[in-house]
């Protein structure tokens, strides 16, 4: 079963499962986010979301962490049915960003809206639940760090139709940067706020946007290709 739980600096979450849990995961994704340049500016989150996806990609073959987890076959249950076998699982897991994950559960929401539109009974689709279930996890993990009162404002944030239709990906950069060079005490303070910026583009968004666009008109290219000088860190604490 796919978890996910803050690190413990709160740098990020942990998300893990078995191998069937993150490639189902990984394969909705594909089939959420379709094919390159499928669906106009939308490009750049479509690169964002891939980020998260390759480390679960990565999780999934075992390049990321392996854990061993509980897997409810007590003794008694071994000597009932004769059995020798061992009573933990492997379970597979990578610890992604906090800002880069929430982004992610939020700009799947227009991926979904698109696939729903090319489905004659969505309702029946197997890979729309693993994607809502995806969402709703990290939502989950979100309000065991908030206080009950921003929590609720965020959800209403959540379910608002905002649209990441060309957006200034190099603002999720920017968030994580700010958020690895805070203490772990900042963070647990700053969370809710680093998820209602995500959810709600507000001024200071619109004024960075501006700063990409600014920046790409002159050579006539498209925002999310625009690069901002910001170098993560090669190791820090999770």
């Amino acid at each position: 079963m796919l978890n996910m739980k803050s690190t413990p600096n709160h740098t990020g979450v942990k998300v893990s499962g078995d191998y069937f849990d993150l490639d189902e995961l990984n394969v909705a994704i594909y089939k959420m986010i379709g094919q390159e340049d499928q669906y106009y500016g939308y490009e750049g989150s479509r690169m964002r979301i891939l980020n998260a996806a390759y480390q679960i990609r990565q999780a999934a073959q075992g390049d990321r962490n392996v854990d061993f987890v509980f897997n409810g076959l007590h003794e008694h249950t071994m000597k009932q049915h004769g059995l020798i076998a061992p009573n933990k699982n492997i379970y597979f897991s990578t610890e992604i960003l906090w800002p880069e994950l929430i982004y992610a559960a939020i700009a799947l929401k227009d991926f979904v809206n698109f696939y729903q539109e090319d489905k004659k009974f969505p309702l029946w689709d197997v890979h729309l639940p693993t994607i809502f279930r995806f969402q709703s996890l990290v939502l989950d993990c979100l309000q065991g760090h908030v206080p009950a009162e921003e929590f609720d404002v965020i959800l209403k944030a959540f379910n608002q139709p905002a649209s990441v239709n060309d957006y200034a990906i190099q603002y999720v950069d920017l968030l994580n940067l700010k958020y690895i060079g805070m203490t772990k005490e900042q963070r647990e303070k700053s969370l809710s706020t680093i998820a209602m910026k995500i959810a709600v583009q507000d001024q200071d968004y619109t004024a960075f946007r501006n700063q990409v666009i600014a920046a790409a008109t002159p050579y006539k290219k498209p925002i999310h290709e625009i690069d901002i000088k910001a170098e993560y860190p090669e190791k820090f604490e999770w």
